[in-house]
């Protein structure tokens, strides 16, 4: 088997050195999808209802696109009926975490049927992959991934970083606040 470069090597002529062919090819790909999309919209407003959908394009961020019910978005902390974390700062969370961006720190629980609780408790969004092992590895269902808040973007990496009252404060997505179809 012969790998030199010389063996690898085509023979283009003039025509295919211009670049011509591809070009011309890219642009009736595109004009094939321009067309038959163009072709199933109008079949679908003359009310043909058997015809494809065509490709839809959604004018982010008036129109937003309907979610998956299990994608990952923000963190938040789930509460007790008491209003404390529900969080027993047992470190399944931390300790699983690939990107280790789970901080906890530990005290001592006012309730005596409690163990600890966590008296700090941050998320470094900056380093978080967004794999939702946090989630599954905590006995108590004490962190989830399910505020439908996507946009969470900040200038300084300070503000990356989310604490127990951040967490805290999050609510769980209402299904009708994300479809806006």
């Amino acid at each position: 088997m012969n790998s030199s470069p010389e063996h690898n090597k085509r023979d283009y002529g003039l025509w295919q050195r211009t670049y011509v062919p591809e070009v011309f090819g890219g642009l009736a790909i595109t004009a094939r999808h321009f067309f038959v999309n163009l072709k199933n919209h109008i079949r679908r407003l003359i009310g043909r209802k058997d015809a494809a959908p065509g490709a839809v394009t959604f004018q982010y961020p008036e129109q937003r696109r309907p979610l998956a019910p299990r994608l990952r978005s923000l963190h938040r902390l789930t509460k007790r009926e008491d209003g404390s974390p529900r969080c027993v700062a047992c470190m399944m969370c931390e300790t699983i975490c690939p990107a280790r961006c789970i901080y906890i720190v530990a005290t001592e629980h006012p309730d005596p049927n409690i163990e600890k609780m966590p008296e700090q408790f941050t998320i470094d969004l900056g380093r978080c992959v967004f794999c939702g092992y946090c989630v599954e590895a905590c006995p108590e269902d004490a962190i989830r991934m399910d505020t439908g808040i996507l946009e969470f973007a900040s200038y300084t990496r300070e503000n990356m970083i989310y604490t127990i009252d951040q967490l805290l404060s999050h609510e769980t997505a209402k299904p009708d606040a994300q479809d806006t179809q």
